[in-house]
């Protein structure tokens, strides 16, 4: 079917946009942002997924202010138009691409019209390739781009003024293959899918980006890592790591959560630079539906139906499979430099490194 996304010079098959390459139920293209009051709070992160191949695009907005984590989710059939980008009370606009996205919320309990803007050049990251047994899990091309916000953004009646200035974050796009929705029937069962290492950490600073991640294998070898240094100028040349990255988790005990960090980056421009991360709090992404049990990324729960709900961030079990997924929300040191980071973790299975022995062994 022809849709308004036929009439950009945009294709890549024969097909029309609607159509995508692959028939893998998991296929996605997805919108992330988050974004941090520099006071420490509040703290925001909003996700927008589109499943062409289920039919589904889903969305939600959460955000934590004074110990509490509001959380508005939204679903519905996704129907022929890709282009709207709307789904129940979130929306988000690409107003320039590259560089301006406009978030907005309209909910009783959570409002939101907020506007970002690019402070650095988007930065690609390798592409992500994971297997479990033969089966490809994960083939994803993902980039990060950092900005500040401007707007409003109105919880439990109080409302607070964004400037960029004061409100840093980073997005990121993803699109391609990885696990959505319930799960597949997987063959041979793989131990592959019973241990996951992520850490990632985007950081903004006054003069400076920067760009953190790795994935590690149980005995600490890596099948993906990508570290970038750039400046706070778009369009500014991304001074990319040649490797070298490493990093120093201190966990909070009963935990697979930091207390505290330091990460490591290495690049040809800036040399060694070492990052300390002040953990203040952290933000659950079950929250956005990362591994919610009902509004998980893909699942079909109604026509065009939205939720609200809270918690209390001191009363969340950590221990919980379903609260592992995390952004800790973080201050940030680099040599002199002071700012504001998350540490977005999720740690599942073995880790020699961490003394992690089981699926789901907590830090003594």
């Amino acid at each position: 079917m022809i849709t308004q996304g036929d009439e950009y010079p945009i294709h890549q098959t024969p097909e029309p946009v609607q159509q995508v390459f692959t028939s893998d139920r998991n296929f996605y293209d997805r919108f992330f942002f988050n974004g941090c009051f520099r006071e420490g709070e509040p703290y925001f992160a909003v996700g927008m997924g589109i499943y062409p191949n289920l039919g589904i695009i889903d969305s939600a907005f959460g955000v934590t202010v004074g110990g509490v984590q509001h959380s508005v989710r939204a679903s519905r059939v996704l129907g022929a138009e890709r282009m709207d980008t709307r789904v129940g009370p979130i929306s988000i606009e690409v107003v320039r691409p590259m560089q301006s996205m406009r978030i907005r919320v309209n909910h009783e309990a959570v409002k939101a019209d907020l506007m970002f803007e690019a402070r650095a050049t988007a930065i690609e990251e390798p592409r992500f390739t994971r297997r479990a047994g033969p089966r490809i899990v994960m083939d994803m091309t993902r980039f990060t781009q950092h900005g500040g916000y401007s707007g409003t953004l109105t919880v439990a009646g109080k409302t607070y003024e964004a400037k960029p200035s004061r409100v840093w974050g980073a997005r990121d796009r993803s699109w391609g293959v990885r696990g959505i929705g319930p799960q597949d029937p997987a063959g041979v069962p793989s131990s592959d899918q019973a241990q996951y290492y992520w850490l990632w950490s985007p950081g903004n600073f006054e003069d400076v980006c920067t760009l953190w991640d790795v994935n590690e294998n149980a005995d600490g070898s890596r099948w993906h890592e990508h570290g970038a240094i750039t400046r706070a100028v778009p369009g500014a040349p991304v001074d990319l790591s040649t490797g070298g990255l490493d990093f120093n988790i201190n966990y909070a005990s009963g935990t697979r959560h930091a207390k505290s960090a330091e990460i490591i980056v290495r690049t040809p421009q800036a040399g060694e630079s070492r990052i300390d991360l002040k953990i203040l709090y952290n933000f659950y992404m079950k929250g956005i539906g990362y591994f919610h049990p009902q509004w998980g990324h893909g699942m079909y729960v109604g026509p065009d139906v939205s939720t609200y709900d809270s918690l209390k961030v001191a009363d969340v079990d950590q221990s919980d499979f379903f609260n592992q997924h995390i952004e800790a929300v973080c201050e940030a040191k680099m040599g002199s430099r002071q700012g504001m980071a998350v540490l977005e973790m999720l740690i599942l299975g073995p880790h020699d490194r961490s003394g992690f022995k089981q699926i789901l062994d907590m830090h003594p």
